[in-house]
Formats: C-alpha cells, sequence, structure tokens
C-alpha cells in the first residue's frame, strides 16, 4: 500500500502522544475498586463512645419497632414503588409478609411491590443489627461548636483515646474520622491544636496505628492554601510520630462559591486536590453553607435547589475518573416525634401517638427523596445526622438498587459476553469503563448489603469474578481459560 509519511516522521509525534496519554492515565486512574460506604454519620466529638455503632443502631432499631412494625407500614411512609398497591387490610398484608418471610421470591412476579417491600425491610432490619454505621466523622466543628481552649483540648484527648478503645475492642465502624474547624482566620490555630491534640494521644494509645480507612475532614475551603497547610501539617505529624508517610488522608469539604469556581472564574476543585499531594480521598458538598453563601433563603435551602445541583455537578465533572470519592450533604428534618410521655406521667393520647407518627414518616419520606435524588445523580454517598435516619439511609439505597437489578444483570450479562468474544477472536475492546460501570453496581449494591450474593450471580459472573472488581481483569481471566 502506499504511504507518504516516513517512520522517522511519525516517531516524535508517537512519542509525545504516548507521554500525553500516560499523564492521562495517572491524572484519571478510574475508580480504585475500594469500597466507599453508602454514608457518613456526623456526631459531636465529645459525645463520641467507642461503641457509638451499635449504640446508634439500638436507637435505629427501637425507632423502626415504633413507627414502621411491619413492610408495609415502612413503604407506605416512604412511598416506595407499588407501595399505593399494597394490601389495605393489616391482617392481608401481614398474611402476605408472612408467605415472603417463608418463600420471597413466591409472589415476586405477581406482586413485585409486596417482594420489595419485604426485601427492603428484612435487609434494612438486618443491616442496622449486623452494620447500623458505615462511616463516622468525630466532629469538632458545627456538631461541636466553639468551646474555651481547655475544654476543647480535654474533648480532643477523650475522643482519641475512646477510638483507642474501639480499636482495641474492634467495635468502631469500617470507616472513621474527624472534622476539624476550618482553616480561617479566625479558626485555624485552634483547629491545628486539635489535630496535634487527637492524633498525638491516638497514636500514642495504639503504638503508631490509626484506625483502618482514617480520614480528617478539612470544612469550609476557601483556598488552596488552606489544603495545601494541612498536607504540610501531615508530613510534619508523620514524620514526629513514626507514622508511614503519606498515611494520613484528607476529605475537602466544598462549601464554598469560591472551591467550585477561583477568582478566574475556572473550575477551582481540580487545584485544590492537587496542592493535597495525592492525599486527597474524598469531596463532600455542604448543601447548607453552600447555599447560604449564594444568598438563598433558610427556606429554600435543601438538597435538591438548582443551586445544589450546579455544585454536586460541577463537583462531578472535575472529579470524573479520578478515583475520589463524592458524597451529598444531610436532610436536616429529623425524624423526631414531638410529644414525648414523661416518666411516670400520664401515657400519650391517641391523638398525640397519631401526630408522632406523621411527624416522623414525613421526616423519612423527605430523608428518603434526597438520597433517591443523590443516587440518581450519581451521588452514592451522603451524610446522616440521626439515628432515626439510618432505615432510610438503607432503605433508600436498597430499594435503589433493587428496583435496577434484573435490567442491570442482563445489560452486565450481555456486555461480558459481547467484550469476552470480542477479546478471544483478537479483537480490541476498547469499552472497558461501560464495563466498569457496570460492574461497579453491583460492587455497590454488594458492599452495602442492598443484595445477595446469589442475586449478584444473576450477571453470569462467578464469586471469583466479582472479587477481581475489575472489568478488564474479568476479561483477562476468562480470555486465559477460553471460556
Amino acid at each position: 500500500m502506499k504511504t507518504t509519511l516516513q517512520p522517522e516522521d511519525i516517531r516524535p509525534i508517537e512519542a509525545r502522544l504516548r507521554e500525553a496519554n500516560a499523564e492521562f492515565a495517572r491524572r484519571y486512574p478510574g475508580e480504585s475498586g475500594r469500597r466507599q460506604p453508602v454514608h457518613t454519620v456526623y456526631g459531636g466529638a465529645h459525645l463520641f463512645k467507642s461503641d457509638i455503632a451499635a449504640r446508634l443502631g439500638q436507637v435505629a432499631l427501637r425507632t423502626l419497632d415504633e413507627f414502621a412494625p411491619d413492610p408495609v407500614v415502612f413503604a407506605r411512609a416512604l412511598g416506595l414503588p407499588g407501595a399505593d398497591t399494597l394490601p389495605e387490610s393489616r391482617a392481608q398484608a401481614i398474611a402476605l409478609s408472612e408467605q415472603l418471610a417463608r418463600d420471597p421470591d413466591s409472589v415476586r412476579g405477581t406482586h413485585r411491590a409486596a417482594w420489595l417491600a419485604h426485601t427492603v425491610y428484612t435487609r434494612v432490619r438486618e443491616k442496622l443489627r449486623r452494620e447500623p454505621v458505615e462511616d463516622f466523622r468525630l466532629d469538632f466543628e458545627d456538631g461541636y461548636g466553639n468551646r474555651p481552649d481547655p475544654e476543647e483540648d480535654s474533648h480532643a484527648a477523650a475522643a482519641a483515646a475512646a477510638v483507642a478503645a474501639g480499636m482495641d475492642g474492634r467495635t468502631l465502624p469500617p470507616f472513621l474520622g474527624i472534622r476539624l474547624k476550618p482553616f480561617s482566620a479566625e479558626l485555624h490555630a485552634r483547629s491545628v491544636r486539635t489535630l496535634d491534640i487527637f492524633l498525638s494521644t491516638l497514636v500514642g494509645k495504639t503504638g503508631g496505628e490509626l484506625p483502618p480507612n482514617f480520614v480528617v475532614t478539612l470544612p469550609k475551603v476557601a483556598l488552596p492554601d488552606q489544603v495545601a497547610a494541612l498536607a504540610d501539617l501531615f508530613e510534619l505529624l508523620e514524620a514526629r510520630l513514626g507514622l508511614a508517610p503519606s498515611s494520613l488522608k484528607i476529605e475537602l469539604m466544598i462549601e464554598t462559591p469560591q472551591a467550585i469556581l477561583d477568582a478566574r472564574g475556572a473550575s477551582a476543585v481540580p487545584h485544590l486536590i492537587a496542592v493535597g499531594r495525592g492525599r486527597t480521598v474524598a469531596a463532600h458538598f455542604g448543601t447548607y453553607d453552600y447555599t447560604a453563601s449564594c444568598h438563598i433563603t433558610a427556606a429554600h435551602q435543601h438538597m435538591t435547589h438548582p443551586a445544589c445541583d450546579f455544585a454536586r455537578h460541577m463537583m462531578q465533572v472535575a472529579l470524573a475518573g479520578t478515583g475520589l470519592w463524592l458524597s451529598d450533604g444531610a436532610t436536616n428534618i429529623m425524624p423526631v416525634a414531638p410529644h414525648r410521655a414523661a416518666e411516670g406521667g400520664p401515657p400519650l393520647t391517641p391523638e398525640q401517638e397519631a401526630e408522632n407518627r406523621r411527624a416522623v414518616h414525613r421526616a423519612w419520606k423527605l430523608h428518603y427523596d434526597h438520597i433517591q435524588h443523590s443516587l440518581i445523580h450519581g451521588y452514592y454517598q451522603g451524610w446522616d445526622l440521626h439515628p432515626a435516619q439510618l432505615p432510610t439511609r438503607y432503605a433508600a439505597v436498597y430499594a435503589f438498587f433493587l428496583e435496577s437489578l434484573e435490567a442491570a444483570s442482563e445489560r452486565l450479562r450481555n456486555f461480558v459476553e459481547q467484550a469476552a468474544r470480542a477479546t478471544l477472536i483478537g479483537e480490541v475492546f476498547d469499552d472497558a469503563a461501560t464495563g466498569q460501570g457496570l460492574l461497579n453496581f453491583f460492587l455497590r449494591a454488594l458492599n452495602c448489603g442492598a443484595i445477595t450474593e446469589k442475586e449478584a450471580l444473576a450477571t453470569g459472573l462467578t464469586l471469583e469474578e466479582l472479587r477481581l472488581r475489575s472489568f478488564v481483569k474479568i476479561l483477562a481471566r476468562r480470555r486465559q481459560r477460553g471460556v
């Protein structure tokens, strides 16, 4: 075939292209395959106990028992898909629930709404007993407030001691961290001192160990210099405390307009990440500080405001392919009953009990809808501020995955088969990112308990393949075996 270009013409161009592609791959490695928690529970650092996760789970189960004693009540309160078709008669609903308990698949085809309600409810209860909290943040900022320096000093030391006790007793959630005060002109000195006391105390009690998946959250980031300062402090602390280099990780709170667009009008998030020098692992969106900074009045500050969608999408685009985790914010309407019976006093009236139930159900429904909004927009993590929000957190996440399970299973099964055939006959299959995205659906669902391993196998993958957590590795394994 006739050509015009000579090898020496192409060689320098190819070299530059290889270098550019290598730099792109380094900057955008894609998802790591590590488990990402579905939520972060925030609680004042002064209230932290080593067994906080189990305590919160117990409160969540008591709330569920009181305000949603069966799957039908829970499904109707949240508005699960098809909840309006469930039996009106409580006796019929209970009979259907008992049938599902004996054989969940017996009515799956004929009464999918009942199957979904039962499956979500039973898996939420199991999750609250087994692992009620996936991620917890000891809060020295909004959930703690400004206190005298000696008081915050003592709380920082006590919180570190409680974390050390939780490590020793294996009672901590799988992910843990602390949120400092902002590195603002007024508060940065206090923030640095709290960080120093907490880490020095913790490392002294654990012999140099940190909890698994430990992070430090920096709130209200407005300047790259604030992130760089935290990275500098980490280097000093690691050296002085005998911690491994880069073992301290940063989690950024994006809750100011300046953290979305910088003074030049450019996307600020990539620069904020870069100055962290490889330590930044996640970016969390702060709904209420961000909307307040945009002059949105309190009555309209909520998770689904268009201003929040804009900010989240800016974060999402800026961090796509980097492997950093994104998290949405919190619903600030708590599912708390307005009436309580005084100890030794008269019981609540039927009207008060009904009002309690309506208040909790309204807050649950709002929380559920907010989480669904986040999930639809590709935010798989969010904040919870009260143990009574845990049932709706898991219900919303489980319903999201279960509703799409059959369609996603078929798509992944077909996609893997097509990709395997292409690689086996020597074609180049270059759509691995799509395959990994489909696989991630199942990995996320398995990690949080939304689906079982048996349900994941409907994809045609084996457990061994699922545990590889990589679409490319699955194809390579099948190619080796000639599958």
